[in-house]
């Protein structure tokens, strides 16, 4: 009995060592503990990986490119006739207004009495004949300058009808014959410009005449001068329309022609050095659908202007007029804002990256070309720009992808990605 006793411990396991785990299930612990390991420097590691930048991109291809000089004009009647008092006296008011239309030599402005000269001296004699000697003298030069712009448009017009007749393919460029139908066009507008001139040559010198009589024949003061209108038209502005007392030379109203506009804008003169006559205007912002013009004249001195920012500007004035006459342009009045956008150059065919791609690097421009989720660095020789698109020279071929915009962590070799739009 005590001998199994003492023989019992010798076969019994001790307490801690049957708490012990079997020596394969430390091993499957160990290697679980180990993945989750491997698992979690795994995530940090493509955590810590850079992105593909998100990029969208644009496409180089062939397109027409149009250059513009935008700019706020005005319109303006062409040719404007103040009428101012022939002689001192007491002039009745004025009843006509603003818009009322006057037809020349019938339509009476206004009528003044002449004021008596209290001394019948020869001087004054020997001042109003030279008056009417010098209205004689312009109405003649109005002669001569309307048989002038009679014989231009006669030539004009043969010119142009040779040309329109003229069908054979290739003989004229369409530029030749927009020139040549330009050119008629303006010759007949010189001459009923000239036509005006006439009218109011014969109109100063009736009223130099009429002063002249005044001074010779002073017994039948209390008559009245009455002033007609020049040139038919209508009202533009009325200066002088109370009765008063009135100088020689006072500007009583102004006449023009409503219908006869042109259009001047006001261009930096650094760009006012590409525009040449004949250039295509499109006249916008205005009321009504874009209409077309002509440049006439580019004036050949320039004024200096205060910007709205205080900075001195030396500004060109642009003159063009209107392709057609529409009735929608009838609604057009004198001193009516406008937009016009001037072509300085244009291409049917050339080569162009959109804009928003090229930054400047010092004196270069480069953009960044999507090469197989690659952003690459290239050279750009640039031309002529619309704002939207840019003239490519040298850099780039058609149907390379540039990245448009790229934010400043694209570098060259930059791994980059094309954003999805969202639908």
């Amino acid at each position: 009995m005590s001998e199994a006793k003492l023989a019992a411990p010798a076969t019994t396991t001790p307490p801690w060592e049957a708490k012990r785990p079997p020596s394969g299930r430390g091993l499957l612990r160990k290697l679980v503990l180990l993945l989750v390991l491997v698992g979690v420097i795994s995530l940090v590691a493509f955590a810590l990986k850079p992105r593909p930048i998100e990029v969208e991109t644009g496409v180089v291809q062939n397109g027409p490119l149009t250059v513009n000089v935008s700019e706020e004009g005005k319109t303006r009647i062409r040719n404007r006739h103040i009428v101012a008092a022939p002689v001192a006296g007491s002039m009745q008011r004025v009843i006509l207004k603003p818009g009322d239309a006057v037809k020349a030599g019938e339509t009476v402005l206004t009528r003044i009495e002449p004021v008596l000269a209290p001394l019948l001296d020869s001087r004054s004699i020997a001042q109003a004949q030279a008056r009417v000697d010098g209205a004689a003298a312009a109405r003649s030069r109005a002669n001569e300058t309307l048989e002038m712009a009679r014989t231009g448009l006669k030539y004009a017009n043969t010119s142009w009808d040779r040309i329109k007749n003229n069908t054979d393919k290739g003989t004229i460029s369409e530029t030749d014959r927009d020139t040549f139908e330009r050119e008629a066009e303006m010759k007949a507008r010189e001459l009923r410009a000239a036509e005006f001139a006439l009218q109011v040559a014969e109109f100063e010198l009736a009223q130099a005449k009429a002063a002249l009589l005044q001074l010779e024949s002073p017994a039948e003061g209390g008559k009245f001068i009455e002033i007609h209108a020049p040139v038919s038209g209508v009202v533009l502005r009325v200066q002088q329309e109370s009765a008063t007392i009135v100088a020689p030379g006072t500007p009583i109203l102004e006449i023009g022609d409503p219908t006869d506009l042109e259009i001047e804008a006001e261009i930096l003169s650094r760009d006012a050095v590409a525009i040449q006559p004949g250039a295509l205007v499109m006249v916008e912002q205005w009321g009504g659908e874009p209409a077309k013009a002509r440049v006439r004249r580019v004036e050949p001195a320039a004024f200096t202007k205060v910007s709205a920012l205080g900075v001195e500007e030396q500004r060109v004035l642009v003159l063009s007029d209107f392709v057609a006459q529409t009735p929608a342009l009838k609604a057009l009045g004198d001193r009516y804002r406008v937009e016009v956008r001037v072509v300085v150059w244009q291409s049917d065919d050339t080569l162009l990256v959109p804009a928003g791609a090229l930054f400047r690097e010092g004196s270069e421009w480069k953009t960044f070309v999507f090469d197989a989720g690659k952003a690459k660095s290239a050279i750009v020789k640039a031309g002529r720009t619309d704002g939207r698109m840019m003239q490519v020279l040298e850099g780039l071929k058609p149907g390379d992808e540039v990245l448009m915009h790229p934010p400043d962590s694209v570098t060259d070799g930059s791994e980059v990605v094309k954003r999805t739009m969202a639908r």
